[in-house]
């Protein structure tokens, strides 16, 4: 499956036209295209490559999954690759959908991985900005780069606010809610440590974009530009943060659970040592010896109210150090 436009002397003329005519479409100087490949054929991806003068290692690195976050600099192109992220219903996983970008002075060439890269949304946004549209593949290249940064800061916000809520279950009684707080840390940790991978590089990305030897952004889009790196730059910084909050909202469950576990021996104790009072009473007056009281209504009554006072005693003295 293939997309394509044709935008000529910033306007749009052309939409879903043959892979073929791309070529002829380039002659004119005036002219930038959009070409949008889905998981494609080798051997035919390999030809769109011979045919607009790509680098073999470009196409092998846009052919292949798992690639990091990068910029590579060729002769003629550049070859980028990106990650687009959204949070899972759950609140806590992360779903990345990887992204190969080649630029051109006239084409970009996108090639996604899967199907879940929300494509359209891109779309959308050149539609909004049709002034910024005489900038060639440098407007394309920001309006994809936009998307895919304002879905990382997004990311990070719903991932900030879902630890605020296992802030609140922190000091819960229940123990269903102190299981849910200890799973969820670590679903979360390891989405922040997902998304640290791919947002941390795109610092370096968007700023060697920027730089005046590489010849990408002209000087009327550089405001643009310098506005996405603003966004990555907060996203980096606030990942990093989150982090650092998930692992404090870890340390503190432990914490709390040891906490409780401690009252809980300190009650099991206290209770011990109370009942522990009758059982050696009435273990002392269960001896087959005469006693004082032995065979008398008395010492049945004197026993009891031993047991009863010091019972007393101890359950009001632990009340009083608050082990009860």
């Amino acid at each position: 499956m293939a997309r394509t436009r044709l935008y000529r002397d910033g306007s749009l003329v052309a939409e879903d036209f043959p892979v073929r005519d791309i070529s002829r479409h380039l002659a004119d100087p005036s002219s930038t295209v959009w070409l949008d490949l889905y998981c494609p054929d080798r051997a035919e991806f390999t030809a769109v490559g011979e045919e607009l003068g790509l680098h073999e290692l470009a196409l092998e690195d846009a052919l292949h999954e798992g690639q990091r976050a990068k910029l590579d600099n060729y002769r003629t192109h550049h070859f980028l690759s990106v990650y687009a992220v959204a949070v899972d219903p759950d609140g806590a996983g992360l779903t990345m959908s990887e992204l190969a970008v080649i630029l051109t002075p006239q084409a970009l060439i996108t090639v996604r991985k899967d199907a879940t890269f929300a494509l359209d949304e891109v779309v959308a946004r050149w539609d909004r900005a049709p002034a910024l549209a005489a900038h060639g593949v440098a407007f394309l290249l920001h309006g994809l780069l936009d998307y895919v940064v304002d879905g990382h800061f997004a990311a990070v916000q719903q991932l900030d606010e879902r630890i605020e809520e296992l802030d609140d279950l922190l000091f819960a009684e229940e123990g269903r809610q102190i299981q849910t707080v200890q799973r969820q840390s670590y679903a979360l940790r390891k989405s922040l440590v997902r998304l640290r991978r791919v947002v941390l590089p795109m610092r370096e990305v968007v700023n060697d974009l920027m730089r005046p030897d590489l010849g990408v952004v002209d000087g009327p889009l550089l405001p643009y530009y310098r506005d996405v790196y603003d966004h990555v730059l907060r996203a980096g910084e606030w990942t990093e943060s989150l982090r650092d909050l998930v692992a404090s909202v870890m340390e503190t469950n432990l914490s709390v659970q040891a906490n409780r576990m401690n009252l809980i021996m300190k009650k099991v104790t206290s209770w011990a040592a109370i009942i522990a009072v009758p059982t050696a009473i009435t273990g002392f007056y269960g001896q087959n010896l005469p006693y004082p009281g032995f065979g008398h209504q008395s010492g049945f009554v004197v026993s009891s109210a031993v047991i009863v006072v010091v019972s007393l005693t101890l359950y009001f003295a632990f009340k009083h150090w608050d082990w009860l």
